[in-house]
């Protein structure tokens, strides 16, 4: 694993020390307990099997208690931000792009990064399909509607490709029945993230698949904050978890759920992303023709 830190935080050197003060300031200067819901979770109960060693670790190192919000999708989420019913969200990078269009202030506290989070298409080894184009008349799943490498970056690439979505092939938004679907032949490819491979070939151990194109890295999940926290707040959970970056991180992919999700040997938890380094995301949905709301 690596941990990247911002070139602000340079100063945080010695981190016994910083973890003292900046833990001090973040318990003195934000609110007494924050709330984090999460837009892939539903219900309190997923969300303290995700996230319960991530809150206790979280209250240790800042001295702010952080309480879990349900909520029952990524509208009730955007809508929670904007109404300072929650003071963190933990989203794709379609969620934030989404949530920025209706909350322009809203910042990023710390991604997920994986190295391998990007979109590939699949087809079988004996398919006659060689490139997107080959896609034309075709039918191809994807995975959810709003899924940053299972909807949006697929859509922006079989545009790129010079396909009309509409007119030149059939989409079927297959969510977690896609694998099944490109194994049982109901579809010629599937569109989907870069380790699907892994599901599909676990599916259909004894038949061979071919990437026929594949994305550019994807940014990371960010854990988002509302516009309105107080900016001295913002600045001291950055400080306090950037010193304590090593302990969150265990404690986050401590749950089944998230060390499934995170837990590659290059991923990186990063406090220095912007809105600006999700920009590629909001140019798939304009490219995409995807509406963002």
């Amino acid at each position: 694993m690596k941990i990247f830190y911002a070139a602000a935080m340079a100063a945080t050197a010695l981190i016994g020390t910083t973890q003292f003060s900046a833990a001090q300031t973040a318990a003195d200067v934000c609110p007494a307990t924050l709330r984090m819901a999460d837009t892939g979770i539903e219900g309190m109960g997923g969300l303290a099997e995700a996230f319960g060693p991530f809150a206790e670790k979280f209250q240790e190192v800042s001295g702010v208690k952080l309480e879990m919000f349900g909520l029952s999708n990524r509208t009730a989420a955007g809508t929670a931000l904007q109404f300072e019913e929650v003071d963190l969200v933990f989203a794709g990078p379609s969620e934030f792009v989404l949530f920025a269009e209706r909350n322009p202030d809203i910042e990023i506290l710390f991604s997920i990064n994986r190295p391998h989070y990007g979109t590939s298409f699949f087809v079988p080894a004996d398919s006659d399909v060689q490139s997107l184009e080959d896609l034309r008349g075709k039918r191809v799943a994807l995975k959810d509607v709003g899924s940053t490498s299972g909807h949006i970056f697929p859509s922006q690439m079989l545009v790129s490709a010079g396909l009309d979505l509409d007119r030149d092939l059939e989409i079927v938004m297959a969510g977690d029945a896609r694998v099944a679907a490109l194994v049982n032949g109901d579809v010629d490819a599937m569109g989907g993230g870069n380790r699907d491979i892994d599901d599909v070939t676990a599916f259909d151990p004894d038949f061979e698949y071919r990437v026929i194109a594949q994305s550019d890295v994807l940014p990371g999940d960010p854990i988002i904050m509302r516009g309105s926290l107080a900016e001295d707040c913002k600045a001291a959970l950055r400080e306090v978890l950037a010193a304590n970056a090593d302990a969150l991180w265990t404690a986050l992919i401590e749950t089944p759920r998230n060390n499934d999700k995170f837990l590659d040997n290059d991923a990186s938890l990063t406090f220095d992303m912007t809105a600006d380094d999700y920009d590629i995301v909001r140019e798939a949905y304009e490219a995409a023709g995807i509406e963002l709301n």
